[in-house]
């Protein structure tokens, strides 16, 4: 698996598959378990076809989680190279200030950590894009 970073706006809009974003609520880490899974992951999905990547990062973290007022800034973009796939994505960190009522979805559980669980659906990923997470917190 290779990991790429560059700068936001280096990857025109159309090419992005996903949006990834660390979110934090009450000082905590949210993640969230798909239904019938037994791991969790940060709160991630596709990117519609006729919506901005910026306006996916919002939806998405309103379907995974519930979140209705909340802050999220796009740190950058990158891409995923894994068994000979290459996927794009942009990168983002949310602060939660309310949740309310999760959307009906395939997300059955919002949990809320004050560390990175062991059993994560994407642990390669989530190691490289939660470094850069905290690389970019600790710069701002």
């Amino acid at each position: 698996m290779e990991v790429t970073f560059f700068d936001l706006g280096s990857i025109n809009d159309e090419k992005f598959d996903y949006v990834f974003i660390f979110t934090t609520y009450d000082n905590k880490w949210v993640f969230v378990r798909e239904k019938g899974k037994d791991t969790w992951e940060m709160p991630v999905g596709h990117k519609e076809k006729n919506e901005t990547v910026d306006e996916a990062a919002k939806r998405e973290l309103f379907e995974e989680t519930g979140a209705v007022d909340f802050d999220i800034e796009a740190i950058c973009d990158y891409y995923v190279t894994f068994d000979g796939r290459t996927t794009y994505g942009r990168l983002f960190y949310a602060n939660v200030k309310k949740i309310g009522s999760l959307p009906e979805s395939e997300i059955e559980e919002v949990g809320f950590f004050t560390k990175t669980p062991d059993n994560l659906t994407y642990p390669e990923v989530h190691k490289v894009l939660y470094d850069k997470v905290v690389e970019h917190l600790k710069h701002r």
